[in-house]
């Protein structure tokens, strides 16, 4: 039976979504743990096939919370053991800002909220993982610098920086490939405030970018996965 996998979220009701049914799919159980509201997290991660840290309303700047304080540490413990890794928005910045790259909003303070195009780079295409152009949906004030040693795979319009790999097998993304239709017409309804913010889609355009992208973007999650979870350690 294959290993769990460590699921990070950052509220009560965070969902995995299409990542956490892909994982269960190939057999995964997962483990998922809350730390900003109270669960602990792993001082050991050699029994847990990987770590998906996923994304939050809150910032990779945030050390005043102690939850996302043990969170960087466990980033930073996993990328010094190369465990395997992957961070999904607030994840990716974070594993970010734990490399020594910084996040921080635009001083424009546009946003990317829905969906968007992203480029697959000369790396991207090397490794397999990105080929062309991808419409990919998103959620983010925030961006985050390439830090030193980390390999760009994917790059976008406003926030350039969409993908990257660092060790041989740590993953930061940008964009959520694990947001279901549930998932985003909570968050709109939630958060609708936000579609009218720069560089936001309204309601309209996130669910006709749907119908348009994610099916592709979700044969592109699970070549991602098959990849992340078989690579030679």
């Amino acid at each position: 039976m294959p290993d769990p996998v460590l699921i990070v979220v950052h509220q009560p009701h965070s969902d995995p979504g299409r990542v956490g049914a892909m994982l269960r799919a190939r057999g995964h159980a997962l483990d998922r743990r809350c730390p900003l509201h109270g669960d602990a997290l792993p001082e050991d991660l050699s029994g847990y096939a990987g770590t998906v840290v996923f994304g939050g309303p809150m910032s990779a700047n945030d050390d005043h919370l102690p939850g996302l304080r043990d969170e960087l540490r466990l980033i930073d413990r996993a990328l010094a053991r190369d465990h395997p890794l992957l961070g999904i928005c607030l994840g990716g910045q974070m594993m970010a800002r734990v490399l020594g790259g910084r996040v921080a909003r635009r001083p424009d303070a546009r946003v990317e909220i829905g969906y968007y195009p992203i480029q697959g780079t000369g790396e991207g295409r090397r490794m397999g993982l990105f080929d062309g152009e991808m419409g990919v949906y998103q959620w983010h004030q925030e961006g985050f610098d390439l830090p030193v040693g980390a390999r760009l795979l994917a790059r976008g319009g406003d926030y350039p920086n969409q993908a990257f790999a660092v060790g041989r097998n740590g993953y930061g993304l940008q964009f959520h490939p694990e947001v279901t239709h549930e998932m985003m017409e909570r968050w709109m309804s939630k958060a609708g405030h936000m579609l009218t913010w720069p560089g936001a889609r309204d309601a309209a355009a996130h669910r006709a970018g749907r119908a348009r992208h994610d099916a592709a973007l979700g044969r592109w999650l699970g070549r991602f996965l098959d990849r992340w979870l078989t690579r030679d350690r």
